[in-house]
């Protein structure tokens, strides 16, 4: 291992180690979506580890991809509150940063790069399930930009967002894949109200959002007017490619070495040789956003993969645990109340086979 980034991973055991120990989090499944503490997230931006592959210029650290995945490993481990700034870190800066024009990169990036905002994705709509491209919130032209009305569902922390991301239909095609465009929308702004969605343990960071007559500068446009579908599948590269696929379950993985009996020890360690399989995987993707590439099909395939994975550590967990209840509090039943999501949330199961099996196809 590089030396630098063994010590960076030292670095982000011995801050969580703090906050854990001083009681100001405690370790959570899912934490990347659960977690929201936005201190924590301007803490880690003090020493640097927002947006830290970015330019120095818009607030960046000009490290590498490698660098950050030791960082949201060592997060994601901990169970650490993460939440606050991991869609603005993970995707939507890395996608205005490839795509946006320079104004939109110095008018955003810094903002997430230090903490200050945090940004929600409105792509899933009501009615549209994991087809993406059967969204149908508009965005029709308006003097100085565009007026945006629709809806949009499982919008996670929309309440607590100073942005959104938004995938809007800017044009009618016959082809549903055309005319797709990305805009960087203010939740402050007129016509945006955001209702709760409660999920089964009785908390809140789903939302639905509904957009009336919202304005949006132009030059909020995030690359090319109507190349959305293109800009989006290589953005889904970012979400769909990084640790939080393989590690949401992690503090469970844990406490499952810890209390398995002889009878689960082959299948707690298959699970772990899964997990390292995953991990060489997730060095793959960033090796390869590295060299500037969007790595589609590789990160699909950690996705799939990594679902199923998640999948069989609760299943472990739940026979390890016998006949005895479940906790919703312990990490075993947070995680069994979030699991529902896990196959759907960045694409099923059945979207990540299609994308690889047309991949496989051009080849």
């Amino acid at each position: 291992m590089n030396p630098s980034l063994g010590e960076l991973r030292l670095e982000v055991r011995a801050l969580c180690r703090e906050w854990r120990e001083a009681g100001r989090y405690r370790p959570r499944p899912d934490a990347w979506l659960r977690s929201f503490d936005l201190a924590f997230s301007k803490e880690l931006a003090e020493r640097g580890w927002l947006g830290m592959t970015w330019p120095k210029a818009v607030g960046g650290g000009e490290r590498s991809n490698l660098a950050r995945l030791v960082l949201t490993e060592e997060l994601l481990r901990a169970g650490a509150p993460v939440a606050a700034h991991w869609i603005g870190d993970r995707q939507i800066g890395p996608s205005i940063l490839r795509h946006g024009t320079e104004e939109l990169q110095r008018e955003i990036l810094p903002g997430i790069a230090a903490g200050e905002f945090v940004f929600c994705l409105g792509m899933s709509e009501p009615d549209a399930g994991s087809d993406l491209a059967a969204v149908r919130t508009t965005a029709t032209r308006a003097p100085g930009g565009w007026r945006i009305d629709g809806r949009k569902i499982w919008t996670s922390h929309a309440h607590r967002a100073t942005h959104a991301y938004l995938l809007a239909r800017s044009e009618k095609s016959e082809v549903k894949h055309a005319g797709l465009t990305e805009f960087v929308l203010d939740m402050s702004a007129p016509g945006v109200s955001v209702s709760p969605i409660v999920d089964m343990a009785g908390s809140h960071h789903f939302n639905e959002v509904v957009f009336e007559d919202v304005f949006v500068p132009e030059h909020r446009v995030i690359g090319a007017v109507g190349n959305g579908w293109q800009q989006v599948t290589e953005q889904l590269s970012y979400e769909r490619g990084g640790p939080e696929r393989v590690l949401s379950t992690y503090p469970v993985l844990a406490e499952l070495l810890e209390v398995a009996d002889e009878g689960l020890a082959e299948e707690v360690g298959e699970l772990v040789a899964r997990l390292a399989t995953l991990r060489a995987l997730c060095v793959q993707v960033a090796e390869s956003l590295d060299t500037g590439a969007a790595p589609v099909q590789a990160a699909a395939t950690l996705k799939y993969l990594g679902t199923a994975f998640e999948r069989d550590v609760l299943e472990c967990a739940r026979r390890a645990t016998g006949s005895g209840a479940i906790s919703p509090e312990s990490a075993l039943g947070e995680a069994i109340l979030a699991s529902p999501g896990f196959s759907i949330r960045g694409g099923s199961s059945e979207v990540l086979l299609s994308i690889l099996a047309k991949q496989e196809a051009r080849r």
